[in-house]
């Protein structure tokens, strides 16, 4: 090999040994500007509302519920509703067979005038006797007050067989949906526990429990949005109504009932009690800052930082935050809108 291609050769050679140290150096420059990020994930930043929620479960019930029931057990003698069936306040839902309670008082007051005409008796029996002398005076005092006992006792049968009668027939305190009939057909023998129910439909909310340290974020006409299991993608609008100050008895935490009273534009024939769902609040609300996922900051000896994108290299920029709520966090220094931020590795 003459000497001009060795020098050629060796030329080569030092180029390419010259290319792979740059290459080297450039790679391990990245690597140590780009150590702690991960792969793929970016962020772009841009003005934005901080927002921090609060969602807790609960169903709907309603204000205005009654169970009716008999008094007594007895054979029933008519029945006015049925289930579905919308009623007005006072209107009659069932009775029973009052012809033996009518018997029983007519009983009642025939016993009482008995003992009114034995009372009257007994006061002009002794109305010449010595009635303040001595012990003969004190027995006609003893007559005429048991029979003044015995009259009372009958006027008190008679009032209890007044109101028994009363309490044959059945109706509701309130308007509303009959929306449980017991006993639908007369003729049947009934017992006190035989149930009527009647909903207002018109007073259904939403009661949700909230714990002890959830409370303090909340107050009375806050807005809400509920979600109910049964209509997924339909969003009630609500707002607090009440929050309890006693906790719910037997309760493992202190839960406080919150009831939330819902929009007047939705169906309430659509709900039923006991409909499950979610209640959400908004408790922290800032509008128009720069915040990002909390994941892209990165903490080191107390500083702040995140890695910012320049000409596709990631850049470590130290920032200043500012309010933080669930997964954001507010950024007040350091970065400026349209800056696209690498997510740390953890």
């Amino acid at each position: 090999m003459t000497k001009r291609k060795l020098i050629i050769l060796f030329g080569i050679l030092a180029l390419i040994s010259g290319i792979g140290y740059y290459m080297y150096s450039q790679n391990s420059a990245s690597a140590q500007l780009g150590k702690g990020i991960s792969d793929g994930e970016t962020f772009t930043v841009a003005k934005s509302t901080l927002k921090e929620t609060l969602t807790i479960s609960g169903q709907i019930d309603a204000e205005e519920k009654v169970t009716l029931t008999f008094p007594t057990g007895g054979k029933l003698y008519w029945v006015g509703v049925k289930e579905g069936d919308y009623v007005e306040k006072y209107q009659g839902i069932a009775s029973l067979d009052q012809r033996d309670l009518e018997k029983r008082l007519e009983t009642s007051l025939n016993n009482f005038m008995i003992s009114r005409w034995d009372f009257d008796q007994v006061k002009s029996d002794n109305k010449d006797a010595p009635y303040k002398d001595g012990e003969l005076g004190d027995r006609m005092k003893r007559i005429i007050d048991k029979a003044q006992f015995g009259l009372n006792n009958a006027v008190v049968a008679v009032e209890l067989q007044a109101l028994a009668r009363e309490y044959a027939y059945l109706y509701t305190p309130i308007e509303g949906v009959v929306t449980k009939v017991g006993a639908p057909y007369a003729g049947v023998t009934v017992s006190a526990q035989t149930v009527y129910e009647v909903i207002n439909p018109n007073t259904i909310y939403f009661s949700a429990f909230a714990d002890q340290t959830e409370v303090p974020d909340l107050r009375v006409g806050q807005s809400a949005k509920i979600i109910i299991d049964a209509y997924p993608d339909s969003t009630v609008n609500a707002t607090i109504r009440s929050i309890a100050y006693a906790p719910r008895a037997g309760d493992v935490s202190t839960n406080y009932e919150v009831k939330l009273a819902l929009s007047n534009s939705i169906d309430v024939n659509a709900y039923r009690l006991g409909m499950t769902g979610d209640v959400e609040f908004v408790t922290k609300q800032k509008q128009n800052v720069y915040a990002i996922p909390s994941s892209y900051i990165l903490t080191e000896e107390g500083k702040k930082y995140v890695f910012v994108l320049q000409d596709g290299k990631p850049k470590k920029q130290e920032v200043k935050i500012g309010d933080e709520a669930d997964t954001e966090v507010e950024i007040v220094k350091g970065i400026s809108g349209g800056d696209i931020l690498a997510e740390p590795s953890r």
